[in-house]
């Protein structure tokens, strides 16, 4: 399952918006540029725009997320991004768009201005069915469905298949070696092109290769400075070589030319990665703790890019907390109601007994609330009592510091300790000149020597604004006196 939350750009995220996740990519230099795709199909972006390659039509930076209207609805299939960046997409429905950086065509446009918004790639790919694109440092490939396969952009070492080394500042077939062959799969380094015809897979990286047959083993070569081959050493290869991965089947290669890094799941689900890790270098396969290969890219890579487009299956079962979650103040499924103030929660006593001592001794034989189907609550209010039950079934708690006076109050009533520092943590948090005493004398009535200690603190560095509220001198006789004579061993009142 994958998970955007290892990517450290998506942490600027609200867990609502990661939540409305179903395909993502990180891209960019720094891994500081991401795209994503919603539940609803909606098309957003974020991060550092450099070379315009988030395609909002401006050049601006941007933590918050900004929707690319023109994609959204078109359900992207295949992704990918160059070194500039550029990025490149089709769509299920088999049409391009291009953006971003264009100093060598790259976007296939006939011109080198840069893409400042997804414009449709339509030279020689208008009436063709795309399946698959697929970008290098500064040149772009894609795939149609007949088997055709089209290049342009950046062509100092031939990348382009056209015959020479002049760039290609629109698509164009690639014919050479691949005239009458049917492609089902392509892939770019730097600055290299490969293409497979038969079952099987090939993924390059920044300038290394790996290819997966259909029997499960896995080929190397190209440049192994970061031992990105996995061969055990760092020297280059200039022909295939077969890597071990623990005498386990591979089913699954990674790599991208952004990064040195490799990655191979196996039949067993093992993942292994190898080559640049966060600067060092590993040259054998090294097994993880990680259950997919995009997990490597996002903890493993400089930058930490993704180098696939990311798909993000969000599975229907509910767990056990999140099961809990649901029911609570459930009518249907709840065996129990409490009465507080007019209004009704619905419990179930189960649950109550297993999460609270107070409950478990109630439900006995010899307590009159065990035969009840409704119990009266009269010392608490009706927020305070609800967000308690709410804590034993969701163990948050979300209340304003006011309110979380009364649920201290029933936590040291109920001897819930963990709930009582929740409650001190809200309180602190929601400190104010104006109910900051008002707190204090809720600590004290109710013990929390710790939370005391903090509003006396925050009393004394405002003192001033402090005693110029009405809480303050509203406060009954002995605590005030109290209050004093512990601010003046302080030295508050010295001139």
């Amino acid at each position: 399952m994958v998970d955007v939350g290892k990517w450290p750009i998506f942490t600027l995220l609200s867990p609502q918006e990661i939540a409305s996740i179903r395909k993502a990519c990180v891209f960019g230099t720094s891994a500081s540029e991401a795209l994503y795709v919603t539940d609803n199909d909606e098309v957003f972006v974020f991060g550092l725009n450099y070379s315009n390659c988030l395609g909002t039509g401006d050049n601006q930076s941007t933590l918050v997320p900004k929707k690319l209207e023109g994609l959204c609805g078109k359900k992207i299939k295949s992704l990918s991004y160059g070194s500039g960046p550029h990025v490149l997409l089709s769509t299920e429905d088999g049409v391009v768009y291009a953006w971003g950086h264009n100093g060598y065509s790259q976007l296939g446009n006939g011109t080198t201005n840069q893409g400042i918004a997804p414009v449709q790639v339509c030279t020689n790919l208008l009436i063709k069915q795309v399946v698959e694109v697929a970008c290098g440092s500064h040149h772009s490939m894609a795939l149609a469905a007949d088997g055709e396969v089209f290049a342009w952009g950046y062509n100092n070492c031939g990348q382009v298949g056209s015959g020479s080394t002049a760039n290609q500042p629109t698509p164009r077939k690639v014919t050479n070696c691949l005239h009458i062959k049917r492609v089902v799969g392509i892939a770019c380094g730097q600055t290299s092109s490969m293409a497979v015809l038969d079952n099987g897979e090939i993924v390059c990286g920044y300038a290394h290769t790996l290819a997966l047959t259909d029997e499960g083993l896995l080929y190397a070569w190209g440049a192994n400075t970061y031992g990105q081959l996995g061969t055990g050493n760092k020297n280059n290869l200039l022909s295939p070589a077969h890597i071990m991965v623990e005498k386990e089947r591979v089913v699954e290669i990674a790599a991208c030319h952004s990064a040195h890094t490799s990655a191979a799941k196996t039949q067993g689900g093992h993942v292994y990665m190898w080559g640049q890790c966060r600067g060092q270098s590993v040259i054998l396969p090294h097994l993880t703790h990680f259950s997919c290969t995009d997990d490597v890219f996002a903890c493993f890579a400089t930058p930490a890019v993704s180098w696939r487009l990311l798909s993000v299956e969000h599975e229907d079962f509910l767990t056990v907390a999140e099961s809990l979650k649901k029911e609570f103040d459930s009518p249907e499924t709840a065996d129990l109601k409490f009465r507080i103030d007019g209004k009704y929660i619905h419990v179930h006593k189960a649950v109550l007994k297993i999460r609270c001592e107070h409950f478990r001794s109630m439900f006995q034989s010899y307590w009159n609330e065990d035969m009840k189907e409704v119990i009266e609550i009269d010392q608490f209010s009706y927020p305070v009592y609800r967000a308690f039950l709410q804590y034993l079934y969701t163990d948050t708690v979300d209340l304003p510091p006011e309110d979380a006076i009364g649920l201290l109050d029933l936590a040291t009533s109920y001897c819930e300790n963990r709930l009582k520092k929740l409650c001190q943590h809200i309180i602190k948090r929601g400190i104010t000149v104006e109910n900051a005493f008002s707190l204090f004398s809720a600590a004290v009535r109710y013990d929390a020597e710790d939370l005391e200690e903090f509003c006396f603190k925050f009393c004394i560095n405002h003192l001033t604004e402090v005693t110029q509220t009405a809480a303050f001198w509203q406060m009954d006789g002995p605590l005030l006196k109290e209050f004093i004579a512990k601010a003046s061993k302080c030295g508050a009142f010295k001139n």
